[in-house]
């Protein structure tokens, strides 16, 4: 492995393991998508504990989950292709040498870029697996929800059924964002240059929508009118 190399991947393993904490140490304020989501949702949750009718917080949480379970299939088919370029042997590293955009220098650094990946889809997968198991608790939460007729009761229960939702969500959006580190890490085997460009224009792209984008701006104004009304 050259110097080069192994700068790039330094560089990808500092910016990957240290985004999500960074991301969420500079987004206290308003503006992030992050930030502005969870009190989103901490919103729906209170109005859930307060509904006589659930079906639509249940129809909600059930899309939820089968997206999630989507990615997390999806996932493990990528996890699966990847393994077997990992485990293919010498004929593997052969055939991807042979093209001219790939840029290995030896077996052992091709098996390095493909464990890489590899690497970035298990945290990915392991990210939906917790947020599946989380939002089956959330729909449990949203079943045992009693009717009751305490203002303090159902606030606190709202209260209650946030904190639940909120680190199922955050742990789907860690495994979405799998995906844009599993495809920077992919970019190591176009070579050294590529790889520091991807890792560096995936945290780019990322953080230009959490703050950004229309989505974004959107997001932010609709905290706005929840806390608007709130305090009304």
């Amino acid at each position: 492995m050259s110097a080069l190399d192994l700068t790039a991947l330094i560089l990808f393993l500092a910016v990957w393991l240290a985004y999500e904490p960074l991301l969420k140490a500079a987004s206290r304020g308003k503006g992030h998508i992050n930030t502005d989501m969870t009190v989103i949702r901490g919103a729906w949750m209170r109005n859930m504990a307060v509904r006589e009718n659930r079906f639509m917080d249940g129809q909600l949480l059930g899309h939820a989950l089968n997206s999630a379970s989507f990615f997390a299939s999806s996932n493990l088919i990528l996890i699966a292709a990847a393994a077997g370029a990992l485990f293919g042997g010498e004929q593997t590293f052969r055939s991807a040498s042979s093209l001219l955009v790939i840029k290995t220098s030896s077996r052992l650094l091709f098996e390095g870029q493909i464990a890489l990946v590899l690497v970035a889809l298990a945290r990915g997968l392991l990210d939906f697996i917790w947020s599946i198991r989380q939002m089956n608790y959330c729909i449990a939460a949203v079943g045992a929800a009693p009717d009751s007729q305490d203002p303090a009761f159902e606030a606190a229960y709202g209260e209650a059924a946030s904190r639940l939702i909120n680190p199922a969500l955050s742990s789907f959006n860690a495994g979405v964002r799998g995906y844009y580190f599993s495809l920077a890490a992919a970019a190591w085997l176009f070579g050294p240059w590529a790889f520091i460009a991807a890792t560096l224009g995936a945290v780019a792209l990322l953080l230009s929508r959490q703050r950004k984008s229309k989505a974004a701006g959107a997001i932010a104004d609709i905290r706005r009118l929840l806390e608007g009304q709130a305090k009304g």
